[in-house]
């Protein structure tokens, strides 16, 4: 079995405990409501390369900024592992797979790919996803 499978469950339920407080004040309807049924949605995990974890910080970071301010894009987290640093892991969430494939074409996340070979232990993994039941009732 896939460690990673093991892990997003779990990476999952932390990712929603922690979107509480950046919607405080907004009902949960609001919140849930605005994501499509079947929106896609991406886990994407990048380890650095030893040495090299401030560097791929430092050019990671500001993809948070970036990524939310695209038309598109419905959710985007960033997170580090705490217990192993340079092992960062995303969750994103748009509206459908074009529109997420339109997000990988921007300039800000070409040039981060760019960077990638030198930064990096090998490539960006990837699970694409459907969000299921996510309106509430």
């Amino acid at each position: 079995m896939n460690p990673l499978s093991i892990r997003i469950p779990v990476f999952l339920a932390g990712t929603a405990l922690m979107m509480a407080p950046a919607f405080a004040g907004e009902s949960p309807v609001a919140r849930y409501g605005a994501i499509p049924p079947g929106a896609y949605a991406v886990v994407a995990e990048v380890r650095a390369r030893a040495g090299k974890e401030d560097a791929l910080r430092s050019i990671t970071l500001p993809l948070v900024k970036q990524v939310r301010a695209e038309a598109n894009n419905l959710m985007y987290f960033l997170h580090e592992d705490r217990e192993s640093p340079g092992r960062f892991v995303f969750y994103e969430i748009f509206a459908t797979q074009a529109d997420f494939e339109a997000h990988n074409a921007t300039p800000h996340v070409q040039a981060w790919f760019a960077r990638l070979p030198e930064l990096a232990d090998g490539g960006v993994q990837v699970t694409r996803m459907e969000v299921l039941n996510n309106q509430a009732k």
